[in-house]
């Protein structure tokens, strides 16, 4: 795994100047065309195809996609932040159409109403994120579209989100619901403000060659919650798990709501796992309430984590 460099990007993120250079900083690469809102790139694509390369810059807006397969790209990865603005009270990109690409885009202080304001609420359509990060909100990437759609998310970082405070549904670094397979790779979360890290309702995932760093966390649960089943694999990942947990019970929890999904056959292996200094909970590493027999071996767990529990519904 090679993970994102979080504290080059970081600063590169934090010395960009609080307003973009250019007159015209959202383009259209396939016309050439600028704009000076996202807005108005994204509605001059429609229902087609095209790519929005984004200058350096704070931005204090947001956009909503309804249709089309559009590309947000960021001509220097990690210099261009959308911070403290969400559409339609949901996030700062609200993604629908037939699909979207996010790129290189840094996301910041997202707050709305009901808790749940994220960098990316996604809405429908397949959806890819790379090299992205999500910092300091209420929820990275939030979306339960309909239909068997896809979202991929690698090379990606996601540092204190969560809430379990602010209203009475918690929110998560990630929380997503899909009918077709979700996966995450390559990816590193930490310093959680609550809810779980990764929460995905999915047949199919794939969770693999990430790290989660649960050292600075606050009041967080699970590191990956899978309430309602899944089979794929979970896989070479690192955990490193916090004192201040609301729930420290399991790290990765199967089917803890109910068995929506085949769980049978999910692969948990090759992961290493270890508590934080001064954690004196005995989590388990993976809880099960599929009532199905999983594939778990190969892991690599530290003093005080039980590798399996059963639990019961």
């Amino acid at each position: 795994m090679r993970p994102l460099p979080v504290i080059t990007a970081l600063a590169a993120a934090l010395a960009v100047p609080a307003a973009a250079q250019r007159s015209a900083p959202f383009t259209v690469a396939e016309t050439g065309r600028g704009f000076q809102h996202l807005q108005d790139a994204v509605s001059a694509i429609g229902g087609g195809a095209g790519t929005v390369t984004i200058a350096p810059g704070v931005y204090r807006e947001c956009a909503s996609q309804e249709a089309g397969r559009i590309t947000y790209r960021a001509q220097q990865p990690g210099t261009v932040i959308f911070e403290g603005v969400a559409c339609e009270e949901k996030g700062a990109l609200v993604l629908g159409g037939r699909s979207a690409t996010v790129d290189g885009i840094v996301f910041r202080g997202l707050r709305v109403n009901d808790g749940n304001g994220a960098g990316i609420r996604w809405q429908g359509g397949d959806l890819s994120v790379v090299n992205a990060m999500f910092l300091d909100s209420q929820e990275g990437i939030l979306g339960m579209p309909e239909g068997p759609v896809r979202i991929a998310i690698d090379r990606s970082t996601f540092a204190g989100l969560g809430q379990c405070d602010e209203t009475s549904d918690c929110a998560h670094s990630i929380y997503l619901g899909s009918e077709g397979p979700v996966t995450v790779t390559n990816s590193r979360f930490e310093r959680g403000r609550g809810g779980h890290y990764v929460k995905v309702r999915s047949p199919v995932v794939q969770i693999a060659d990430n790290s989660f760093d649960d050292t600075a966390g606050r009041t967080t649960n699970y590191m990956i919650d899978l309430p309602e089943g899944a089979t794929g694999q979970i896989a070479r990942n690192t955990f490193v798990q916090g004192r201040d947990k609301e729930n420290w019970s399991g790290m990765i929890v199967v089917a803890a709501e109910k068995r929506r999904f085949r769980s049978g056959g999910l692969r948990v292996e090759d992961n290493d796992a270890r508590l934080a200094p001064g954690q004196t909970h005995s989590p388990a590493f993976v809880a099960n309430g599929s009532g199905e027999q999983l594939v778990i071996e190969g892991n690599r767990l530290g003093a005080g984590i039980k590798p399996y529990e059963v639990r019961s519904r």
